[in-house]
């Protein structure tokens, strides 16, 4: 394995995840007698550029023609993109004249924020299933994976886009120079790029392993991401820290000389370094975290099996795959899990082989107990199971650290009372 952005062979090994199948191949009943494929999860970081990654052992083919997540399933998160447009259109000046891009724009949960508003806008999702559920909201898109030979037909067809957005799918793609360069040729010489990714300081601080995963080929610092921009002539101008999956970095970045610096790069690079994160000594703290909650979490499970508690799951997000493959945890710890997906009801969870239910299953169970998957949504799926309460049901998220939410209040040590 060779460094996909600057090439070099000195890889270091971060944490080794083991063998685990496609976080998004969900089973069917049918297919739980074949076999499964699994591939190696090693994360390793280049000790030249500090670029986060592991091997591409999975096309983007593989995982996105038919696509199990649907974005707009999660409320908070819709309304996070309501916001950006809204606040892009003021800070841009978008409207019909402009033209803006989403890259793996997914089910239309930001651009139908942007043909509400009057914004010209063209999405580019290369899912089949999810790119139709874009049309059916009336939001322009291309079933197509980006390259530099789509971005120039792209351009010539619809002219340069004053905005190009690209919500995590910068760490989906494993030819990330190509890449880049399709993201700069989209680009009016005067535009903006917008990118949305997991900050590799809140994976590396808080240990949140389970946003490793196959899809995801490397994990950016707003040091690596610079280097990576640069290559296709892009200057980082503006960064923000967002709350989203578990902390996420928005990058602005503009055509070489469009626009000056501002001072916010250098205010988180600054603290990057202060986390140790400008060094490979820095990210060896992944590892021990990792596995704290890991043995955490399985002696959690099993203390609840010891004293009869049922366990079910919230959510079957891809992450909680990762999460669930690397604990070892199969049905007789988590008897199920539900998901707001339809897609996926019926379905078992990859590798682990849990089914998964319609959230109605909870309900009509009362489980003594809701272990959440996707943790980072905690502010919104505590009010949505907020009256699993009233049967005296316990609400429980595994990371940052293992705890209960107070289902009336302020989430409560994990050694709190159920």
């Amino acid at each position: 394995m060779r460094c996909r952005l600057c090439d070099s062979d000195r890889l270091l090994s971060i944490l080794d995840l083991g063998a685990t199948p496609p976080c998004e191949k969900f089973l069917t009943a049918t297919e739980l007698d074949l076999p499964e494929p699994t591939y190696p999860l090693h994360l390793r970081l280049c000790e030249e550029c500090l670029l986060l990654q592991i091997p591409a052992l999975i096309t983007p083919e593989e995982t996105f023609t038919e696509y199990a997540y649907f974005s707009s399933y999660s409320d908070s998160w819709v309304a996070h993109a309501k916001l950006f447009v809204d606040e892009a259109i003021t800070r841009l000046g978008l409207n019909s004249d402009t033209l803006m891009v989403e890259i793996a724009s997914n089910d239309g949960y930001l651009l139908q924020h942007a043909v509400t508003a009057g914004v010209r806008c063209l999405g580019i999702e290369p899912s089949v299933n999810v790119g139709a559920a874009a049309r059916d909201k009336g939001v322009p898109t291309l079933t197509a994976f980006l390259d530099e030979e789509l971005a120039a037909t792209v351009r010539a067809e619809h002219g340069p886009a004053r905005l190009v957005v690209a919500n995590n799918v910068y760490a989906h793609i494993p030819d990330l120079l190509g890449f880049t360069r399709s993201l700069r040729a989209l680009l009016a010489d005067d535009g903006w790029l917008s990118i949305e990714v997991h900050h590799a300081l809140d994976l590396v601080r808080h240990g949140q392993f389970d946003t490793i995963y196959h899809e995801h080929f490397q994990y950016y610092t707003v040091h690596s991401a610079q280097r990576a921009l640069a290559t296709a002539g892009l200057t980082l101008v503006d960064v923000e820290l967002l709350e989203t999956h578990g902390g996420s970095l928005r990058l602005w970045a503009r055509p070489d000389g469009a626009g000056e610096v501002g001072p916010r790069v250098a205010e988180v690079l600054t603290l990057e370094a202060e986390a140790g994160l400008d060094t490979p000594a820095g990210y060896a703290e992944l590892r021990t975290r990792a596995e704290k909650v890991r043995h955490e979490l399985l002696r959690f499970l099993l203390d609840c099996r010891a004293e009869g508690r049922t366990v079910v799951g919230y959510g079957a997000p891809g992450k909680g795959n990762t999460l669930l493959n690397y604990c070892g945890i199969r049905p007789d710890l988590l008897a199920y899990t539900v998901d707001r997906n339809p897609y996926k009801h019926g379905r078992y969870t990859p590798g682990t082989r849990i089914p998964i239910h319609a959230p109605e299953r909870i309900d009509a169970d009362r489980p003594d107990v809701v272990l959440v998957l996707p943790w980072n949504l905690e502010t919104e799926i505590t009010a949505q199971l907020r009256h699993i309460a009233g049967w005296g049901g316990a609400l429980v998220y595994p990371l940052p650290d293992l705890h209960y939410a107070d289902l009336t209040g302020e989430p409560a040590p994990a050694d709190a009372p159920a």
